[in-house]
């Protein structure tokens, strides 16, 4: 599995590997992953994706590791210089103006880099692209149009952000948007570090914001406070590794991010209503 360096064209990189790790300079692209996890770090923070999300990227430098125990598989798409700005532009633009100047372009497409929940839409384009890219080769024209596809999705997905940034009681657009930014810092370093023994400073540190800003933010934005956002990523991991594993309480507390069982099990029985090894149980006693 190798990463690429800047093109003037639309690609692809679909691979596997289960240990890579690579730093260098990438075209705005789209990750998606399965069968595992992959960690990114550029300029603007730390992000970590998986099956079901993607990671949006901007041109600009940024460093990929993966360290699993079996192969992730990688679907990576990346799109050459001022093709969002193209896409974005025949949405945006009247037929009237498209048709004086259908080559020039003074629109600019923005992306706020983040990961983002994988759509149904998108999901099927992406299947899509996959299917096409082995079965179409060396034919350009059909890859192209899916690419198109795609970006198109991306650019009308982009407005949901803009209604989150609108949560934001603020007056100026340019300080929504930078407070969105460094919130969005603070929730992806949760989603990639919530199984170590994250504590608010450092979270309200990585963002660049004070720890009472960020709550009060983080809560416009997420209706949840960073600590409620890490109890649920660490029960949806217990309750994986539970269904999957063998492990004890003491190993899956250990892997959640907590310091004893005592702790993994009050917490479990706070979100779920029953202790971990009653969870364990009646999982097994479904599958009878």
């Amino acid at each position: 599995m190798a990463e690429k360096n800047v093109r003037k064209s639309n690609y692809i990189l679909h691979a596997k590997s289960a240990q890579f790790h690579w730093d260098g300079t990438g075209l705005l692209s789209i990750k998606t992953f399965s069968n595992g996890k992959a960690y990114y770090k550029t300029n603007r923070g730390y992000f970590a994706v998986d099956e079901g999300n993607y990671l949006l990227l901007n041109q600009g430098p940024y460093t990929i590791t993966i360290d699993e125990q079996k192969e992730v598989e990688s679907f990576c798409v990346f799109f050459q210089e001022d093709f969002a700005n193209d896409v974005f532009r025949n949405l945006s633009d009247s037929n009237h103006q498209l048709l004086d100047d259908p080559f020039i372009n003074n629109t600019s497409a923005s992306f706020f880099e983040r990961s983002y929940e994988q759509s149904q839409m998108l999901t099927h384009q992406m299947s899509l692209l996959k299917y096409m890219t082995n079965q179409y080769q060396n034919d350009s024209s059909i890859l192209d149009e899916q690419f198109h596809s795609i970006m198109t999705t991306l650019l009308k997905e982009q407005m949901k952000t803009y209604k989150e940034i609108d949560r934001l009681n603020l007056v100026r657009k340019s300080t929504r948007e930078e407070i969105y930014k460094r919130v969005s810092i603070a929730h992806e370093y949760i989603r990639a570090f919530y199984d170590t023994g994250l504590t608010l400073d450092e979270i309200a540190a990585i963002s660049c914001l004070s720890p009472n800003h960020l709550l009060r933010n983080y809560s416009n934005i997420y209706k949840k406070t960073p600590f409620q956002h890490i109890a649920e990523l660490r029960i949806a991991k217990s309750i994986a590794l539970l269904k999957t594993s063998e492990s004890s309480m003491t190993d899956i507390a250990y892997e959640i991010g907590l310091n004893n069982p005592v702790s993994f099990s009050r917490l479990f029985k706070q979100h779920m209503g029953i202790s971990p090894l009653q969870y364990r149980k009646k999982v097994i006693s479904d599958k009878k």
